[in-house]
């Protein structure tokens, strides 16, 4: 008897006090097709019968389990056997036929009969006249900004603007006679589409492909100058940079004046974002404040520390709770915060600030200055003396040499002082004074881990969001199933992403997305970080397997899911990768761990499954996420990159998002959010707390996307036991539904 997938029907409504849902015909029609089933073994537990329009519709609601005969137990791979074709390897698939494997660095066309790329010309030309005319041999262009984010403003976006590289992460190196790019392993593909004809991708990461430095290091001559923006660098990275060129005698040079890059823009460089600051209210903060601030205070004074910047973004918004507008996706504004033991500082544009913002930061004891006086607020400290904490991989390289500058000119002039005054009695005060001088405390910033574990109210803040956000993602599911299965339409990836955000936008408390909807339909969904453009996106339809990672930003919380689904026919070799995807995404959820594990620990237990057969895919398994902050957040994360040794601790978010991915074939990604929580374990051994999780996403896995031979018992009870919390979570009680709504769409259980 052949296996066909099934799935525990779910009807996702609303478990609001009004309804969540516009169209309930449509979402009773999504557990109609998604719970249907032919040739199965497994027995029906109960039907339910749709009325409504007219239509009279019965279904099967299934139950995945039970007896296991012996022939379904390891099967293994349906992927068959590989062989040579034409000199390279294929694999002969379950379903019959072959597919050649491609190497992914093959590029679309010849480099040759292409007009010279002139914004690399009038860059170039900028070398000679950079660094007070003493020349450039070479110019880098990180991705990042002056506060080292992940996302930013259209403004800021150099190296896409020089590379036409967009995504998220990246560097580009320009010398006098090449142009290469670094990114990693999630835009190898989207990088090979994008790059000119004088680009060369180096896929980080791989094994030979040398870091941007080495390159520089190799490729330039003794002596050569490399040039930065001071400001897009960490003090880090900087210091890495300046090391590894000084090796063979190269300098960097550090380009105070205005970015080459801004240069070559000109004028139809984007303006700088000018949009209000909101206050975050403290019923969704938890912690007003004040007493951030205290906390704060505290830890300063526990290292010997008088006083912080505060740099990145997230943090700022965190600590001040207050939200802005000025990056896409991101609820962030442009700013910095000086905390000292008696006093705090906003540095922020004014035409920002509203009343409102102004009493809420008043009422905290935060005085407001302007944005582009940081550099000479941080000059001010180390005159004063101050112990300054600063977290040399998110501060800039600017940042840290004005203090720098500033700490050597303090004890310059008290040396003076000194040599003047010596033998008098007040030579005494002045070594005082060289004790008490300022000082530089080289650690990492203690509020991104304070923001990194949520109080209560974050959670919960969390909790109903992604409710509200299933809500939405049903009735969207709903209507693209019945457009493309019953209605027969292709729909572009573009079309898909703005109905989502249509859907989504119906939820109260929603504001934005929190990134870029990646929709990707067959091939499309094989780059990681696919985005559609109307000019050249694919259609979903019912041939192509059809990727759709998103999130929403909502007043109270952040979301980010992932499904894979099809509404044709999947493969044998897609049902087997999907099911090996979805045995990793098990494997991390249902894990229990001691209490401050790395989140690299995790890692394996998400590509386990993969392994087994050979495969695995170019990014990490899980990322942090902020509550109604970034959707992106450290310092916490699971990856296979063992140098973040980050503990995982209760009250953390992340994200569970195992993948494959087939180059120009297909993606897989299911993704879900999670709350690290304490476990009741039988034992802690040694007194230790053991971790594991709570889940946040309730939106069903496409079941016929599943071979239930590779499955066992206790991963088919989780993904039984997971749709039935999606029903229990996000479905309002049935006598509530048929009472509000028995006009339009009737509901009858039968047991």
């Amino acid at each position: 008897m052949t296996r066909a997938s099934a799935i525990v029907g779910t009807l996702l409504l609303s478990h609001m006090p009004t309804p969540l849902f516009q169209s309930q015909q449509r979402c009773a029609g999504l557990v109609a097709r998604w719970s249907s089933v032919a040739g199965t073994r497994i027995p029906a537990l109960r039907t339910v019968v749709v009325v409504g329009g007219g239509a009279r519709r019965r279904l099967s609601l299934l139950r995945i389990g039970g007896v296991r005969s012996a022939e379904h137990v390891g099967k293994g791979s349906a992927l068959g056997q590989a062989r040579l074709v034409r000199g390279k390897t294929a694999v002969t698939c379950a379903a019959g036929g072959s597919f050649v494997a491609q190497p992914s660095s093959r590029r679309k066309a010849a480099k040759k009969d292409f007009p010279p790329d002139e914004k690399l010309a009038n860059l170039r030309k900028e070398f000679e006249k950079a660094a007070d005319n003493k020349g450039l041999d070479a110019y880098i262009i990180p991705s990042e900004d002056a506060h080292q984010s992940e996302f930013i403003a259209d403004c800021y976006m150099r190296r896409a603007y020089i590379s036409g590289f967009t995504g998220s992460a990246g560097t580009a190196v320009v010398t006098k006679e090449k142009a290469a790019l670094w990114t990693d392993g999630r835009y190898f593909l989207q990088a090979e589409n994008e790059l000119g004809h004088e680009w060369t991708l180096m896929r980080a990461g791989t094994p030979g492909t040398p870091s941007t430095s080495e390159w520089l290091k190799e490729t330039l001559p003794e002596g050569a100058r490399v040039g930065i923006d001071p400001f897009l660098f960490s003090a880090d990275a900087g210091d890495e940079l300046r090391r590894t060129l000084a090796e063979k005698d190269q300098e960097l040079v550090l380009v105070y004046e205005d970015n080459l890059v801004d240069k070559v823009w000109g004028d139809a460089r984007p303006e700088p974002p000018s949009n209000s600051l909101r206050v975050h209210e403290l019923r969704f903060a938890g912690v007003d404040v004040a007493t951030k601030l205290a906390n704060l205070r505290k830890e300063l004074s526990s290292v010997g520390a008088t006083a912080m910047v505060v740099t990145m973004l997230d943090e700022v918004a965190w600590l001040l709770n207050m939200r802005g507008n000025d990056v896409p996706h991101s609820p962030v504004a442009y700013a910095y915060v000086v905390v000292e033991l008696e006093t705090a500082t906003l540095f922020v544009d004014d035409s920002k600030v509203s009343h409102e913002v102004s009493a809420h930061l008043n009422e905290a004891g935060v005085s407001i200055k302007p944005y582009s006086s940081l550099v000479s607020e941080i000059k001010r400290l180390a005159a004063e003396g101050a112990k300054l904490w600063l977290d040399s991989a998110r501060v800039s390289v600017a940042i840290k040499n004005a203090f720098d500058d500033a700490c050597a000119q303090y004890y310059e002039d008290l040396e003076i002082a000194r040599s003047r005054k010596r033998g008098s009695k007040e030579q005494t005060t002045m070594d005082k004074e060289e004790l008490d001088g300022p000082a530089a405390l080289h650690r990492p910033s203690p509020v991104g881990i304070a923001k990194a574990i949520k109080n209560e109210a974050e959670l919960e803040g969390m909790r109903q969001a992604h409710l509200r956000d299933a809500a939405a993602l049903s009735e969207f599911w709903a209507w693209l199933e019945c457009e493309i299965v019953d209605g027969k339409k292709k729909i572009s990836e573009v079309e898909v992403a703005d109905h989502l955000e249509k859907f989504r936008a119906k939820q109260s408390g929603f504001l934005d997305t929190s990134f870029e909807t990646i929709s990707g339909s067959g091939p499309n969904g094989a780059i990681v970080h696919y985005r559609a453009e109307p000019a050249t996106c694919g259609h979903v339809d019912d041939k192509l397997l059809f990727l759709l990672d998103s999130g929403a930003q909502f007043v109270d919380g952040t979301t980010d899911i992932t499904r894979t689904v099809h509404f044709g026919a999947p493969s044998s070799r897609q049902k087997e990768c999907f099911t090996r995807v979805l045995q990793g995404h098990i494997g991390v959820d249902t894990a229990v761990f001691p209490e401050n594990t790395p989140g690299f620990v995790l890692d394996a237990f998400a590509r386990a499954s993969l392994w087994k057969i050979g495969l695995d895919y170019r990014h990490g398994t899980g990322h942090g996420v902020g509550a109604a902050l970034n959707v992106h957040e450290g310092p916490q994360s699971v990856s296979a990159r063992f140098g973040n040794m980050t503990g995982l601790q209760q009250g953390m978010i992340i994200s569970n998002e195992p993948g494959y991915y087939e180059d120009r074939a297909f993606g897989i990604r299911i993704e879900n959010l999670l709350i690290v929580r304490e476990e009741d374990t039988a034992n802690r051994f040694g007194g230790v707390t053991f971790l594991g999780f709570e889940r946040l996403t309730f939106v069903p896995i496409q079941a016929k996307m599943l071979d239930l031979e590779l499955m066992s018992d206790q991963e088919i009870k989780w993904l039984n036991d997971y749709h039935t919390e999606v029903w229990n979570k996000v479905c309002p009680d049935f006598s509530y539904f048929r009472k509000v709504h028995a006009k339009n769409c009737i509901l009858h259980i039968v047991y």
